[in-house]
């Protein structure tokens, strides 16, 4: 008999191990609290793919950056001020984990993370519109260059390729817009897609697969006997398996407190404006960096995303975080203005951060038959068909093609 899985969770990490669990011939359920027709983060993100974020959030210099930033109502980055002991705790732990010994060591597995994922987008075999044509990143001022050309630069040497640009050999390489910048970095890796379209594409192939989804269905608890998960309690009934995958977003960390685990999160709200008829259409994606804005051209359309607002639970929108990104924009991209936007409504959505910026993927001692695959923070998108593919290989009892010591769940105990 095939071994029953219940995954909690149907955002793109959630969806993307129910298909890599089906395929390996597993029954599988996923239990989620929102309707089908949802808007979540995984529907309004940028839509990369990209190995080229090899460096995690906490990172040198973030946190001096961050203190200056979060003083701006329009800047890229924002805490709203409040004594909550968990945010205390994050951010002391972000802290700690923002060294250079730290990056060194997380950026070859993050580099592994994503390649293999990007090796996945190619060998998933469904239609959802990949394009294979890198990334920009766009830098306004020549210092900001001279620091992404070190990154390029150790990029390279992990194997990524990475190539410095001046301002002519950019504009050459997406002739269809306008920009202003003095040059940028280009990830040739690097790819985009239509977030909706993806998992539409995930959604159907799980139908086809006889995957089980309970939408609108809340947790309410777990029965465990003998150190395993026997069922999970929800607001339809306890629904039982043999393996119970936590895939739950920003709402994984509440979770894990009802099983004894620490997983410390915060929610690092992002916000994305959609422009469906824009006056210039880019080929590739792009990352302004100053402005730490991503662009992204979706099927005709324009994406213009960025922020990350720790603000707890909060899906609602603060207009100066939006005007943030709406008069950025055109500083790279002239023939654009901020009343280009007037019309457009902005979306937001909850990002799980961990604070040291790595994922937490793997099983966890706690429970012999719980595994974890969230907080992934910017990078959902872009590393879920790696986490699917690595959390099915868990569950078979193979090892992982990718080093999870880093990002162990049990980290924080």
């Amino acid at each position: 008999m095939s071994k029953q899985v219940t995954i909690l969770g149907a955002g793109v990490i959630g969806l993307s191990t129910a298909l890599y669990c089906a395929r390996r011939g597993m029954q599988v359920t996923i239990i989620d609290q929102k309707p089908r027709q949802r808007d979540g983060c995984s529907f309004g993100n940028a839509g990369m793919i990209v190995p080229s974020h090899f460096i995690p959030l906490a990172a040198p210099g973030m946190v001096k950056l961050g203190l200056k930033w979060m003083w701006n109502p329009e800047s890229p980055f924002y805490i709203k001020p409040r004594l909550n002991l968990d945010l205390l705790t994050w951010g002391l732990q972000f802290w700690k984990a923002a060294t250079t010994p730290r990056v060194d060591a997380a950026a070859p597995v993050l580099r592994d993370l994503s390649l293999l994922s990007r090796q996945c987008f190619d060998e998933i075999g469904l239609d959802f519109g990949l394009v294979k044509k890198g990334l920009l990143m766009l830098c306004k001022q020549q210092q900001t260059l001279d620091e992404e050309a070190h990154m390029a630069a150790t990029a390279n040497q992990l194997g990524i390729p990475a190539e410095v640009l001046d301002a002519k050999a950019t504009a050459a390489l997406d002739p269809a817009v306008t920009m202003d910048v003095c040059g940028s970095v280009f990830f040739p890796k690097d790819c985009h897609l239509a977030p909706g379209r993806f998992i539409a594409a995930l959604e159907a192939e799980l139908s086809r697969l006889n995957v089980e989804m309970l939408w609108e269905t809340e947790v309410r608890g777990f029965e465990a006997e003998g150190g395993a998960l026997r069922a999970v309690k929800t607001s339809r009934g306890p629904v039982a398996g043999q393996e119970v995958v936590l895939c739950g977003g920003v709402w994984s960390a509440e979770l894990a407190k009802e099983l004894d685990l620490r997983l410390p999160m915060q929610a690092g709200k992002g916000y994305s404006l959609t422009l469906a008829n824009p006056k210039q259409l880019p080929e590739r994606c792009s990352i302004c960096t100053e402005a730490r804005l991503a662009v992204t051209p979706m099927d005709g359309a324009l994406r213009v995303g960025g922020t990350m607002e720790m603000a707890g639970i909060d899906e609602s929108i603060t207009q100066r975080r939006v005007r943030g990104i709406t008069r950025a924009f055109p500083n790279y991209f002239p023939i654009f203005d901020e009343r280009d936007f007037a019309e457009v409504q902005p979306w937001s959505g909850l990002r799980p951060v961990s604070p040291d910026g790595m994922p937490y993927i793997g099983r966890t001692q706690r429970w012999k038959n719980l595994t974890v695959a969230t907080g992934h923070a910017m990078m959902g998108l872009s590393l879920a068909p790696a986490t699917g593919k690595i959390v099915a290989e868990v569950l078979c009892g193979e090892k992982s093609p990718v080093a999870l010591d880093l990002m162990s769940p049990d980290r924080y105990l």
